[in-house]
Parts: structure tokens; C-alpha cells; sequence
């Protein structure tokens, strides 16, 4: 591993420093918001570096102990201890590389989670439900708050689409990973044979962009609002107050069919916000656009990030090779993060070995 870059830790404290010096001579509540939120994000970081360099430190006393000590059970001792003190050494630099690498400028967000039934008829819609209850108990679990944009259902109870947007913190880091096609094989109730079938849900995770992200001019957006008919399904008709909002410039609709009509203004809103903020993040960045295009496809069920297999009880994530015996835990929501770590972890190391590999070069 490469040795830590020194100036750069050095930076990072003093900015720190600084911060803290801003936030106690009481800026105005604007600027507060923006220093509290630097200094958060920095946070960990300080502590991280400062046990590090304690470690040092404290290693290095060891040497100079072990070195003039004349009493030989305390220079054994003393080398010992710096033995068990490399080792937590490596772990600490190890734990700050991490906190160093680049980080998507979207994870701390709350994210706008899109799920669509894609092959397989009344099964996927049916699976693409179970999808979102597993998603919205992993959000009870962080203490996120869940609230559904817009939802369309069949006959069964399943949902052909369900928009719902996620908030709390650092949401969109975790969620990000479930984009892509979702694939279950398992007997329909549907199913009178008891043949098992193969269905497809496509997941699409988007951050959700604040008002200073994306400029929305009133002449650019067309809203109508619809009663008995029209896109949202089933809900449209439960609620007479379905919204639709259009953006003239991108052709991006959105439509939000819950609760009162005020509401669903709001919640159209969000929702068109994020995607042209994605929209934009995507032409900035062709690699994730492409990355995106892959991962979410037609919803076909060759297409597919990870697998749901009933009969045999396993969830296997395709991207990282990761199969778990825990199907009921994961569907259910409370084992899903387990697959997440292994997914930040994964991201993570590749991440390190391109940055080792650069540094070695």
C-alpha cells in the first residue's frame, strides 16, 4: 500500500481547524447550514487521522524504548507491543485510504427509488411489490423516512410501477447499488401447476436534487391534472387528484397520484427535479450514463444484477459473485444490508487497487 499523502492530511486538519473556528463565531443561519455540513463530512476523517498519527507516535516511543532499554524483558516486551501495533497500524491506514478515496458528490442525498415489472406479467408486478417492501423495511431499519410518489397496480395486489422517494442521510450511497434488473424464479401463486417460473423487476435509484441543483422555469413545465382516467393507475381513480407535470425542454413527464392534489404537486416536483439532475450528472459523465443504460435495461430477464431463487432459499449478486442462503431475511428487508457491505466493500477495494496501481506507475 502507498504511503498516505502527508500534505494532504495536513490540509484536511487545518480545514477542519478553520471550520470550527467559522461555526463558533456564529455565521448567518445560510452559511451555517453549509459549514455544519463540511465540518460533518470531515469529521471522521480528523479522528481518523489523528489515532492514526497517535499510533505513530506511540510506535515510535516503543523503538526508541526497545532500542535503549537495558533490561531485556522490557526491550521484549516493548517489541512485542510494536508487533500488535503494526498490525492495527496497517487496519488505520488502510480505514483512511478508504475515507480518502473519491466520493460521488450524490451519496449523502436521499434518493427517488423507481420500480418497474418487467418480464413475466402479473408475477413480475407481484415481485416488483415484494421489491419495494424490502426496500421500504431497510429504510424503517436506517430510520429513513418512505413516501410513495405514485404507484400503479394490477388486479393481484402487485405493482406494474411504484415511484417513492427515500429521505435521510447518506441514502442514495446505499440504494445506489440496487439499480438494475432484479430477477426471481419461484412458483407463481398464479400458478396452478406448481411450475417454477422466471420474472423480472427493473430498479432505477436516483439522488434527489435540491432546488439550487436544478433551475426550473415556470414556462417550461406543463401541469395537468387528471381525474377517473389517465396515467397512474389504479390510484387515479381512488384519488381524483392525480398530477402530471411535463417538461417542455427534456420531455421529461412525471406523474404523482396520491393523497391531496397540493401534495402531489410537491411530489411531481421532486421527483421531475431529480431526473433532469440526473439527466444532467449522466451527460456530464458518459461512463455512468452507459453504466446506467446497462444496469437498469429493458427490464428482459437475461438482463439481471442479482437473482431471488425461492426453491433454493439464495439471493446471488451477479456483479460481485456473492451468494446468500438468507432469501427470506433478504426479501423480508432486514438482510439486505449484508449485501449492500458486500457491494461498498467491493466498490471500495477496486477503488484502492486503481488508486495503488496509479501511485505505483
Amino acid at each position: 500500500m502507498p504511503a498516505l499523502p502527508q500534505e494532504k492530511l495536513d490540509k484536511v486538519v487545518e480545514r477542519w481547524e478553520v471550520i470550527q473556528t467559522e461555526l463558533n463565531a456564529g455565521p448567518d443561519p445560510q452559511s451555517y447550514a453549509k459549514l455544519n455540513k463540511e465540518f460533518a463530512e470531515l469529521d471522521s476523517l480528523v479522528a481518523s487521522i489523528r489515532e492514526l498519527r497517535a499510533a505513530e507516535q506511540e510506535l515510535a516511543d516503543l523503538h526508541e524504548l526497545a532500542r535503549d532499554a537495558k533490561d531485556a524483558e522490557l526491550r521484549a516486551m516493548a517489541n512485542e507491543e510494536s508487533g500488535e501495533l503494526r498490525q492495527r497500524l496497517a487496519k488505520l491506514e488502510q480505514d483512511l485510504q478508504i475515507l480518502l478515496l473519491p466520493k460521488d458528490a450524490a451519496d449523502e442525498r436521499s434518493a427517488i427509488v423507481e420500480i418497474r415489472a418487467g418480464t413475466g406479467g402479473d408475477e413480475a408486478a407481484l415481485f416488483a411489490a415484494d421489491l419495494f417492501r424490502m426496500y421500504q423495511r431497510y429504510a424503517d431499519l436506517h430510520g429513513w423516512k418512505t413516501e410513495i410518489i405514485s404507484v400503479s397496480e394490477n388486479d393481484l395486489g402487485g405493482y406494474k410501477e411504484i415511484v417513492a422517494s427515500f429521505t435521510g442521510q447518506g441514502v442514495f450511497a446505499r440504494l445506489k447499488y440496487e439499480s438494475g434488473v432484479h430477477r426471481v424464479q419461484r412458483v407463481p401463486e398464479t400458478e396452478a401447476g406448481g411450475r417454477i417460473h422466471t420474472s423480472a423487476a427493473t430498479v432505477a435509484v436516483l439522488p434527489e436534487a435540491e432546488d439550487v441543483d436544478v433551475e426550473i422555469r415556470t414556462e417550461d413545465i406543463r401541469i395537468d391534472t387528471m381525474r377517473a382516467s389517465g396515467a397512474g393507475g389504479q390510484h387515479v381513480n381512488r384519488t381524483d387528484s392525480a398530477v402530471r407535470i411535463v417538461h417542455i425542454p427534456t420531455g421529461i413527464t412525471v406523474v404523482s397520484a396520491e393523497k391531496s392534489q397540493h401534495q402531489n404537486r410537491r411530489l411531481a416536483m421532486k421527483v421531475l427535479r431529480s431526473r433532469i439532475y440526473e439527466q444532467e450528472m449522466e451527460r456530464r459523465s458518459d461512463a455512468r450514463a452507459e453504466a446506467r443504460k446497462t444496469q437498469v435495461g429493458t427490464g428482459d430477464r437475461s438482463q439481471r444484477i442479482r437473482t431471488y431463487n425461492y426453491p433454493q432459499g439464495r439471493v446471488s449478486d451477479h456483479r460481485i459473485n456473492l451468494t446468500l442462503h438468507k432469501l427470506p431475511e433478504i426479501i423480508a428487508g432486514d438482510g439486505l444490508g449484508e449485501l449492500i457491505e458486500a457491494l461498498i466493500s467491493h466498490h471500495q477495494a477496486e477503488q484502492l487497487a486503481a488508486f495503488e496501481s496509479e501511485a505505483s506507475a
